[in-house]
């Protein structure tokens, strides 16, 4: 993994004081962004924290000189430094004169995504989510020269705030051989992703922060248009989005349904409930945890219809070491419905061959060389005759206890255990595992089995 970062072009436009301090510190490679507030000292912010760099005040002065020697600001407060992917933000007073700056280092990163090399091979649209400062416009730049330059493919960039090519006319060579299009007004974003469909015959669309219902539509509506989108938002995670009603149509939509009785009672939920309502705009999801470790949806139709359902949910997370190897893992969670999650996760990790990622998971993760754990069961509103039928068909060491003490996990049907608040308050306490079932269900049993077993 190489970084170019033309970090000393940013220098040479600060005040000299600022200069000699940072060119001369042992974290100079290490540094996110230099703040300049006026009558306060200079901070200079690194990976590793904060700190300030001289005793000197900010004055007028110090400002201006700075102003002066980059590009004009634009009407988000922007300006940049040419050829380089440095922001300069600034911050204004009621009179609308500058009274601090934010230079933050911009670097291309290359190698960065080789970690889901696999996932852009697949032609999928990719949706991926993180909150502000982890890295994603990166993530994405380099995305668009792997693309172009290494698959071939005719990649048109959306660059709203000049952030993903740099502020000059000439895109940054971090990009490739992509297009970059470039909007006047924030506003506009949704009118340029369709202008770039129609007129210039992308097979590739990558836009940096969707963040409006507009801006929503226009990408579901290049979706069904078959071109391939690369897109950022800002959220945690699928749960973020699904809560965030402007951004719902990335994930399809969510509208309620009301169900006939019979339905409601054969599901084991409520007569109202969440669906989603259409295919969703992006087939991946990406959610950067960190910079080193990813969570993978690799369907998001599944993953949204099973947290609607509020039903198991498989996580693929990826991590690179430290020799760049990439290890991926499963992560199983149980989610008690939409907006409540259990945070019960299997405190284990199932170590997947990237060559058998897709097979492993549409096994469901089932495997057969696990026989020899054992898993201590405190059934709640389950038969004892079912349990005994499903540890005698299982194979596992599985044993039932009548003491939630002594319990690994607690498993019930969903309509009861939701209800008993002191059994949960319990397990909470004592850290056990809290499993639900949706019907007094031999096979159910068995298949939650098999993936706390996985």
């Amino acid at each position: 993994m190489s970084v170019d970062d033309d970090l000393d072009r940013l220098l040479d436009n600060l005040p000299f004081f600022i200069q000699h301090h940072l060119n001369n510190h042992a974290n100079k490679e290490k540094l996110i962004e230099v703040v300049m507030d006026l009558g306060r000292r200079a901070e200079a912010r690194f990976t590793t924290g904060p700190e300030y760099v001289s005793q000197k005040i900010i004055s007028w002065q110090d400002i201006e000189y700075t102003t002066r020697r980059i590009s004009k600001f634009s009407n988000e407060n922007r300006a940049g430094i040419e050829r380089t992917l440095h922001r300069i933000s600034c911050i204004r007073n009621r009179q609308f004169l500058i009274t601090g700056l934010t230079c933050r280092i911009g670097r291309a990163v290359f190698g960065t995504i080789s970690i889901i090399r696999d996932l852009l091979e697949s032609g999928q649209s990719i949706l991926i989510l993180g909150k502000p400062g982890v890295g994603k416009t990166t993530i994405i730049r380099e995305i668009a020269r792997v693309l172009s330059d290494e698959m071939g493919k005719r990649v048109i960039i959306v660059d709203t705030s000049n952030e993903i090519a740099g502020h000059s006319d000439i895109p940054h060579f971090g990009i490739g051989r992509a297009r970059r299009m470039q909007v006047a007004k924030t506003e506009l974003q949704h009118q340029i992703m369709i202008e770039a469909v129609e007129n210039h015959m992308p097979q590739v669309i990558i836009i940096d922060e969707i963040g409006t219902e507009l801006e929503a539509l226009a990408a579901r509506t290049i979706a069904e248009k078959g071109v391939q989108l690369v897109g950022t938002t800002h959220g945690n995670c699928l749960e973020n989005l699904i809560k965030n009603p402007p951004l719902t149509d990335l994930i399809g939509g969510i509208q309620y349904v009301t169900l006939s009785d019979d339905e409601a009672k054969r599901r084991g939920t409520q007569k109202s409930i969440l669906e989603r309502k259409a295919y969703p705009a992006f087939q991946i999801a990406i959610e950067i945890n960190e910079q080193t470790s990813w969570t993978i949806h690799e369907d998001i139709k599944k993953s949204i219809d099973l947290l609607l359902r509020g039903t198991f949910m498989v996580r693929q997370v990826r991590h690179v070491s430290k020799s760049e190897k990439t290890n991926i893992k499963y992560r199983i969670l149980q989610t008690d419905s939409l907006f409540k999650n259990s945070n019960m996760l299997i405190n284990q990790f199932i170590p997947v061959p990237i060559g058998w990622m897709r097979q492993t998971q549409s096994n469901h993760l089932l495997t057969n060389n696990l026989k020899s754990k054992k898993l201590i069961i405190y059934p709640y509103s389950l038969s004892n005759n079912l349990m005994k039928e499903v540890i005698f068909k299982i194979g596992f060491k599985v044993l039932l206890t009548k003491e939630i003490k002594k319990a690994g996990i607690v498993i019930g049907l969903k309509k009861h255990l939701r209800q008993n608040y002191k059994l949960k308050k319990l397990a909470k306490q004592r850290n056990i595992s809290l499993y639900t079932v949706n019907q007094n269900s031999v096979y159910q049993v068995i298949k939650l089995i098999q993936f706390i077993m996985a």
